[in-house]
């Protein structure tokens, strides 16, 4: 019984198969603009993730205090 052949080349992940589809259609300098703004998105959403987490916090020392 013979083994399976096996692949010499990785099929490539979505996201590797997106930012090539994103090179074909976007020159260089939109798409760092977009990846720039991808990147200002997330860190908008870790600080509001932050500042609820805060927030938290706060309110359970008060209870804290005045119990």
């Amino acid at each position: 019984m013979q083994a399976a052949p096996v692949r010499a080349t990785a099929i490539p992940s979505f996201t590797n198969a997106l930012r090539a589809v994103e090179s074909l259609l976007m020159s260089g300098g939109q798409r760092t603009a977009r990846r720039n703004a991808w990147t200002s998105v997330l860190e908008d959403r870790r600080r509001a993730k932050d500042r609820v987490e805060a927030q938290r916090v706060l309110e359970e020392a008060v209870a804290t205090r005045t119990s």
